[in-house]
């Protein structure tokens, strides 16, 4: 084999000097045990594994979603700690300590910007990560506990991004999470309590934003460093991502692992450079507790939970609906002990008609289920003639469930496996969830009352403050 050591003297004297040595322990890479070493002597690259599994390597096996999500954490913590040097979280002087940042500061609007972009994408990519780790099985044994840990990541990401929103404190920041933080408060016993502690009292004010500030700054992206590195090193110690193994199909890590990050790096880089430039982050009118804007929305990944209460009681919708959502989330690994089909997507062909057929179901029951409910809903219909905890709990409420569990219902019939039952099942949650979302993010408007996107009156655009 043709050595890949490039041949210049001045090379060579670089790399064997004393100074290079003490940096890097091992020769150039160009035989299997140089390879080896780079792998677990770089403080970058130890925690992959010195082989990787060819097919793990596929574009369309793994679309680098969790690298995607660890490269946009660190864009955060980078571009979060040089907005620091700016922000003043106060209700006196936090607006305009940001409008100080976009408009004296150079290049304050557009790290404002990366940092905006940035975070949006991490939520984004981060939910796609799960739904691919469990398409295509890689939470199976002995993989379980892991899979609980980007759970908790998931939630941990939902938080930093909640408790960035406020920090603008503009009108649509101040409103979005007062809206957020009050479905907090239809938890049963835990509720109230847990609503004081983030917002310092019972409304949002110099207290909230303290706490805000510092769970986004330093608490939260902790616990982030901590659970992402325990996730990567059980990654690493589980063999790899989850692929079907065949015999020869390995390949060194080096350089292939290497070049496909750097790209990836790039890629983000490029894509997040561009939203930057192109589009600015909203800054809305200083926060006015005394003026409420018309239509008062949640942050976009909680709108979902926001539409859900249009139709229903908030302790069936707002807590009800994500505490099942969680737990079903934590319990899957533990469900489907099968170890075949790990590393396959959708484990095999009647997996995949499941999804498909599933899919399909659910995004034509959900705007069924949303227009029957606003054009005859229950609690208005029934008012004083049924208790109110049937009208606006135990009808919708069912209503739901019976649409989350008819694809179940209907499966029985083909003598389903567990896979098989939670592939349906994920599949009507995330469905759902998605459409949920982009109801009450694109079609609402003034009132919260349903509008076709292009026509909102009084001027309202459906994505402001996205």
């Amino acid at each position: 084999m043709r050595s890949s050591r490039p041949s210049s003297s001045a090379f060579n004297f670089v790399t064997r000097s004393r100074v290079w040595r003490s940096f890097f322990r091992h020769g150039w890479p160009d035989n299997p045990r140089e390879r080896s070493l780079v792998m677990t002597s770089n403080l970058f690259f130890h925690l992959h594994p010195i082989k990787v599994n060819r097919r793990s390597l596929r574009v369309t096996y793994s679309f680098g979603l969790g690298v995607i999500t660890t490269i946009t954490f660190v864009m955060l913590v980078i571009t979060g700690l040089l907005l620091m040097f700016w922000y003043l979280p106060t209700p006196e002087l936090a607006y305009n300590s940001l409008l100080q940042l976009q408009t004296e500061v150079p290049f304050g609007q557009l790290v404002r910007n990366l940092h905006r972009w940035a975070s949006h994408l991490m939520v984004i990519v981060a939910i796609l990560h799960l739904a691919r780790v469990f398409y295509t099985g890689a939470y199976k044994p002995p993989r379980e506990f892991n899979w609980v840990v980007g759970v908790l990541l998931l939630v941990l990401t939902l938080g930093a991004s909640f408790t960035g929103y406020l920090l603008p404190w503009d009108q649509l920041s101040y409103w979005a999470v007062t809206v957020g933080s009050n479905m907090i408060e239809h938890a049963p016993v835990i509720g109230k309590p847990v609503q004081q502690f983030l917002l310092g009292g019972s409304d949002v004010g110099a207290a909230s934003l303290l706490r805000f500030y510092v769970l986004h700054i330093a608490v939260i992206p902790i616990g982030i460093t901590l659970l992402l590195s325990l996730h990567v090193w059980r990654v690493r110690k589980d063999g790899g991502l989850a692929v079907e193994k065949q015999r020869g199909d390995k390949v060194f890590a080096f350089p292939v692992v290497a070049l496909i990050e750097l790209a990836l790096i790039a890629g983000v880089g490029v894509v997040l450079t561009g939203a930057a430039v192109a589009v600015n982050a909203p800054l809305d009118a200083a926060a006015d507790p005394n003026l409420t804007p018309d239509p008062s929305k949640a942050p976009w990944y909680f709108v979902g939970l926001q539409e859900l209460l249009e139709h229903g009681h908030p302790l069936v919708m707002a807590v009800g609906v994500p505490l099942s959502i969680f737990l079903f989330l934590l319990v899957i690994p533990y469900l489907d002990q099968a170890r075949d089909g790990a590393g396959r997507w959708f484990t095999s062909p009647r997996g995949q008609r499941i999804t498909l057929f599933t899919a399909l179901y659910t995004a034509l029951a959900v705007p069924i289920l949303i227009a029957l409910s606003t054009a005859y809903p229950p609690r208005e219909m029934l008012r004083g003639q049924i208790p109110d905890w049937v009208a606006q709990g135990l009808i919708p409420g069912g209503a739901l469930l019976l649409m989350i569990l008819w694809p179940l219902i209907v499966l029985q019939f083909f003598k389903p496996t567990t896979r098989d039952r939670l592939l349906a099942l994920f599949t009507v949650f995330f469905i759902a969830s998605m459409l949920f979302t982009l109801v009450g993010l694109l079609f609402r408007g003034p009132g919260f009352n349903l509008y076709w996107p292009w026509a909102m009156p009084d001027g309202y655009h459906p994505l402001v403050g996205f």
